[in-house]
């Protein structure tokens, strides 16, 4: 499958392709709660990354390696450092490994390349994948979690595989909760960064394909 070029369309074209009228804005509870949107649904602005990788399509970001490959993962980096949040996105994978790094650094340097902390958006098998899980990129993998598999036990029973899944990241000074469609996967707490930037994993390996759309994100005291 090749990936699609970005393309612009009318409001209301986008919310019939994408089959959510609410696709990328916030609804009146959020809006009174404090959230803001890190995406439009129309561009980039506010985020870097290899623009031959990433693009808009039907209202989502998409990161897409098909006849681009790459060796070294490569993220689509958010501009705002942030502390003590909740993160909301929806997040769709056709194959591969993705992921949403939360209080991470970006390494100097080409390639948009990030590490620390991340949710785990992950179709490897039953045994490899890693939706739920809670990883360190370039720093401790899954020994963030009690098990290697900790996340993806739970979150197994409740992926949309090849759809839309509803991810929620909560850092609020050590403690960190990861929600997939509703059901706590990860709920812990753990010392590391005060503060970091917000970016999205696109993996090495085999063409892949994943996308990203409602993010929406609430500054926490």
């Amino acid at each position: 499958m090749k990936c699609t070029l970005v393309v612009f369309l009318s409001a209301a074209v986008l919310r019939a392709a994408s089959g959510d009228a609410a696709a990328n804005q916030l609804t009146p509870a959020e809006m009174q709660e404090g959230y803001r949107l890190l995406f439009n649904g129309r561009n980039l602005d506010g985020w870097d990354g290899d623009p031959t990788l990433w693009s808009i399509s039907d209202g989502a970001i998409v990161g897409c390696s098909d006849g681009r490959p790459f060796k070294v993962n490569t993220f689509l980096i958010h501009e705002a450092t942030v502390r003590n949040f909740i993160l909301k996105a929806d997040v769709k994978l056709r194959n591969n490994n993705g992921g949403i790094n939360f209080r991470s650094e970006q390494i100097p340097g080409p390639n948009w390349i990030v590490k620390g902390w991340q949710a785990g958006v992950s179709e490897m098998g039953d045994e490899k994948s890693g939706w739920g899980n809670f990883y360190e990129e370039r720093g401790r993998g899954r020994t963030m979690m009690k098990t290697p598999d900790q996340g993806w036990l739970i979150a197994k029973s409740v992926v949309h595989h090849g759809d839309w899944n509803s991810y929620e990241i909560l850092a609020d000074g050590e403690h960190v909760r990861l929600v997939l469609n509703g059901v706590v996967t990860i709920d812990t707490h753990e010392t590391g960064p005060g503060s970091g930037i917000i970016a999205l994993l696109l993996h090495n390996g085999e063409p892949m394909r994943v996308g990203f759309r409602n993010l929406k994100l609430k500054i926490l005291p």
